[in-house]
């Protein structure tokens, strides 16, 4: 294993370059300086690019090799899983409890991804059902679909890099990997991993630096296939105009909703929903944002959460008592607070929080919200709550739906009904019912409609999406 000094943030064809170095990458609690790296140029994404054409034409790699190498890398992550968390915590500003946790979650991704490798197949098409056809065998196959260009967003730098990665890996596709500018170290060192693991030189390429520039090159680059981005819908727009006729998956933003019904476990829902809105300050796309509370319960609910607020840690993002950590720049931080004296100058109420500290928005509940704020429109992406009371449960999915948005959503509710109502009427991606907006399981098909995106995460949906179906027939004699 290599120092984290050592990795230039532009990795080629098995070996760490260097070249200038213009990008710095910042501790988020402490402002520390934790890395300069190379900013990739032109040449070098077409570097990168024909390094994962020539690995995949001259060295292709079995389903077995491909399991065999991320079972591997599985276990080297869980060699340095502690090293690893720290590094998330400090380059991101995610509290260590959370990072831990995505270190355990990448591990159960990489092991699902490497399962995955084994199952591609395809199978027998019936030709002679077609007149014309009686002496035709046919059967199709599955083919890695080429060259992936990855780009990750910084909340999740390690585990929604191997949602991409690691599946793309398992299809026998070459990647190109752009992480967020804010924390590429951890992919920096995952790419190590997946070298000692045994990954062939070329098939994991790293380039770092700004999406105006260096991830636009990528997405209309000619030697790349397919384009997999997970970030801000006005982003995910431009890579589908520029990407052509490049296949691509996009995990875009949301506004996340959830219902709390009159017969639901309100300290359970109070607990859980304040949990998920506010660590990693809030800065997920599934995280809690929304959230309508029948009328008969909405007072003994809003208490319950304005306590959960004012009780939940906040600070060094290094101390293991800590649930809010910092925004990921003070930029962000001063949007969420702009947009939090918009609704508050248009009617609403601060119940919890409200405040900012540098670059940390305190744990912030909202209520006497109209649907027309930034607060309940946009994504606020930050540790932000607002609560919405209704009367009847169809009138509450009818404002769950009134968004551009749809990728999660949470029903807090004892009666089946209910429920059922809910999964049949929420136009969102998944449906959680006694659970948040906020709840994933690694293997599950993830991801929205509308605005929130195009295609589904999860290995093996990810590898449908990262191969290719091949149709073969056969004339018999």
């Amino acid at each position: 294993m290599t120092e984290t000094q050592t990795r230039t943030g532009l990795y080629i064809n098995g070996a760490w370059r260097d070249g200038k170095r213009t990008l710095g990458v910042w501790h988020k609690y402490t402002g520390e300086l934790l890395a300069e790296l190379v900013e990739a140029t032109p040449e070098n994404i077409d570097e990168a690019v024909s390094a994962a054409q020539r690995a995949m034409a001259e060295r292709p790699l079995t389903a077995y090799q491909r399991y065999e190498i991320l079972k591997r890398t599985q276990e080297l992550v869980a060699q340095h899983q502690e090293e690893i968390a720290r590094l998330i915590a400090r380059e991101g500003g995610k509290p260590l409890v959370d990072a831990r946790a995505e270190v355990n979650r990448s591990q159960q991704t990489i092991l699902i991804a490497a399962e995955e490798a084994k199952r591609i197949h395809g199978e027998t098409v019936p030709l002679d059902a077609a007149p014309g056809s009686e002496n035709k065998v046919g059967f199709y196959i599955r083919v890695p679909v080429g060259v992936v260009a990855a780009i990750s967003p910084f909340n999740f730098p390690l585990n929604l890099v191997v949602h991409k990665v690691a599946p793309a890996i398992a299809a026998g596709c070459a990647v190109v990997l752009k992480p967020a500018s804010y924390t590429p170290l951890t992919a920096m060192w995952l790419c190590d991993l997946l070298a000692e693991a045994g990954l062939p030189p070329g098939y994991i390429n790293l380039v770092v630096g700004p999406g105006s520039t260096v991830g636009n090159q990528l997405v209309r680059h000619h030697g790349v296939d397919m384009v997999t981005f997970t970030g801000s819908p006005g982003v995910g727009e431009q890579i589908r105009r520029e990407a052509g006729l490049k296949k691509v998956t996009l995990e875009l933003g949301n506004n996340s909703a959830n219902i709390v019904h009159r017969d639901a476990d309100l300290a359970t829902a109070a607990r859980d929903l304040a949990l998920k809105a506010f660590t990693s300050a809030g800065q997920f796309c599934v995280s809690v944002q929304r959230i309508y509370v029948h009328e008969d319960v909405y007072d003994t609910f809003a208490e319950l959460m304005k306590a959960n607020a004012q009780t939940t840690p906040v600070g060094n993002p290094e101390d293991q008592r800590t649930i809010v950590g910092p925004l990921i720049d003070i930029k962000e931080a001063e949007r969420i607070e702009e947009w939090i004296h918009e609704a508050t100058a248009g009617g609403a109420t601060i119940l919890a929080g409200g405040e900012r500290q540098g670059n940390i928005v305190l744990p912030t509940v909202l209520v006497n919200t109209s649907r027309d704020m930034k607060v309940i429109r946009q994504e606020v992406f930050g540790p932000v709550v607002s609560l919405v009371p209704y009367r009847d449960f169809r009138e509450a999915v009818d404002m769950v739906n009134d968004t551009d948005y749809g990728l999660q959503a949470g029903v807090y509710t004892k009666d089946i009904g209910t429920a059922w109502y809910a999964i049949q009427h929420i136009r969102a991606g998944s449906v959680h019912i006694n659970d948040t907006s906020a709840y994933r399981a690694d293997l599950m098909p993830y991801g929205g409609v509308k605005r929130s995106g195009l295609g589904r995460e999860g290995p093996r949906y990810a590898v449908e999406e990262m191969t290719e179906i091949r149709m073969v027939s056969f004339k018999l004699a």
